[in-house]
């Protein structure tokens, strides 16, 4: 019974002094990198998908219906307007040109004949009108001598049916000029009719020779030699097509939103409208990952919002002198989607996420993390732009993220961020008026219109009012 109290006691004094815990160690604080954001005035360049189009597209058809003599252009070539491509015979249609020639030899013809009967038939009144006044003398003189019985009562009256007679060939002398001189309008109208058949004849001559109306590169040749073409009309055979390639256009799509969010800054003075001014643009190929090589700018705006998609169609238009631009072709379009103002910035790596929410920790004076709800924006530079929650004077963990809990102290090391150089302007500024680019004009526009007119300016008011833009 001694035994068993020794042991028990015993025991008691082990589980005792096992129960005794030892005082807890105190962790250490976590080393980590910290950095300070960086403030620097930028643009936002918004980015959107966009598709070459070619500024004008041709469908070479023939004015005239013949058989396809000849082709002179090797498929997918560049061509110059006024090139020659096709043949159609043209034996037909100078046959038709020499006939019409001809007609306008007869009708020249004509209307010197018609002028020399205008010249016999003002002879004729002449001597039309000389008979009658010799007839007038004659019955004048004759009637004193009926009164004095030397002359017949019957002599007087021959004498006046003389008179009567010689008026009425005055009168038909002068009917017969009228109907010379209307001959000779004829004959002037038969000619000119002849000259415009001829004018005619010519074009369906010159148009034998299919030649291209634009500069661009030429499609295959949908028709071979020897085939009868249908031209002139709606169902004419076509015999290739031709793009333009320099400049070329871009289009693209901004969805509502982005439309919003365009409007209210033009309203609000902090970008200017590109309805109004040339607003930068720089494109990319799928080849060019993060780079965009190609510079333009906008040159139209639709006036509506497709109603099927809910988005605003906008145009680039871009010099595309090595032809790496072709129609059909998806890109990466950024242009200036905010006005200039100083940024935050931050690295990616320094943002954690909390499902929907990114977060950052903030170093305070006592070096211990606190947890910063932060609005993110867009990548610039390098680094990420924070919307909301930091304003460039906080001290926030670069590396270590894991490490970091929420009010624990932590040992930070300083790190000073650099941004990248800058891909895009800063200040997102129009294109000046010199660098504009327009279509190109063709050669007979241009003959017809050697300056093209300014586009009024729009005035102040107009601006203030303006409703929508990209």
């Amino acid at each position: 019974m001694r035994r068993f109290f020794i042991t028990a006691t015993l025991l008691g004094f082990v589980l005792t002094g096992c129960s005794q815990s030892a005082p807890a160690a105190k962790p250490a604080a976590a080393e980590v990198v910290v950095g300070t954001p960086v403030r620097t005035p930028i643009v936002e360049w918004d980015e959107y998908v966009g598709r070459v189009a070619a500024i004008e597209f041709v469908e070479v058809r023939a004015r005239v219906s013949g058989y396809l003599d000849s082709t002179h252009f090797n498929e997918g070539q560049m061509v110059r307007e006024g090139d020659l491509l096709a043949v159609i015979d043209p034996r037909p249609f100078m046959a038709e040109l020499a006939r019409t020639q001809s007609d306008v030899t007869t009708a020249e013809s004509q209307i010197q004949q018609t002028k020399a009967a205008v010249i016999q038939s003002e002879a004729e009144v002449k001597v039309a009108e000389a008979r009658f006044d010799l007839a007038v003398s004659r019955f004048v003189r004759s009637k004193p001598l009926v009164a004095q019985k030397a002359m017949s009562q019957e002599e007087l009256d021959i004498r006046e049916t003389e008179q009567s007679q010689s008026k009425a060939n005055v009168l038909a002398s002068k009917a017969k000029l009228e109907l010379s001189k209307t001959a000779v309008a004829s004959a002037q109208s038969a000619l000119e009719s002849a000259k415009a058949l001829v004018a005619i004849a010519k074009l369906n001559v010159e148009y034998t020779q299919v030649r291209a109306p634009i500069t661009g590169r030429v499609s295959s040749r949908l028709v071979t030699d020897g085939n009868l073409i249908n031209g002139g009309n709606a169902q004419a055979t076509l015999i290739t097509t031709i793009v333009s390639l320099d400049p070329i256009h871009v289009n693209f799509d901004a969805d509502e939103q982005s439309f919003l969010k365009y409007v209210k800054l033009t309203r609000e003075g902090k970008r200017r409208s590109s309805r109004d001014f040339k607003t930068p643009v720089y494109v990319g190929l799928a080849n060019e990952p993060n780079q965009f090589p190609h510079r333009g700018h906008i040159d139209f705006v639709d006036n509506r919002m497709d109603p099927e998609t809910g988005t605003m169609r906008g145009r680039a238009i871009l010099p595309n002198p090595d032809l790496a631009l072709t129609p059909g072709l998806f890109t990466r379009v950024r242009f200036p989607g905010s006005g200039r103002y100083e940024a935050v910035l931050i690295p990616d790596m320094a943002i954690g996420t909390d499902q929907s929410e990114k977060y950052v920790f903030v170093i305070d004076k006592e070096n211990k993390a606190r947890r910063q709800v932060v609005e993110i924006g867009p990548f610039v530079r390098g680094l990420r732009v924070i919307r909301k929650g930091l304003d460039g004077t906080e001290r926030f963990v670069l590396r270590g993220l894991q490490r970091v809990h929420p009010g624990e102290p932590v040992v930070a090391t300083v790190e000073k961020l650099k941004l990248e150089p800058e891909e895009f302007p800063s200040d997102g500024e129009p294109v000046p008026k010199e660098q504009w680019l327009t279509r190109p004009r063709r050669a007979a526009e241009a003959a017809n219109n050697p300056k093209t007119p300014e586009q009024p300016q729009a005035k102040s008011e107009d601006k203030l009012q303006c409703k929508s833009d990209i």
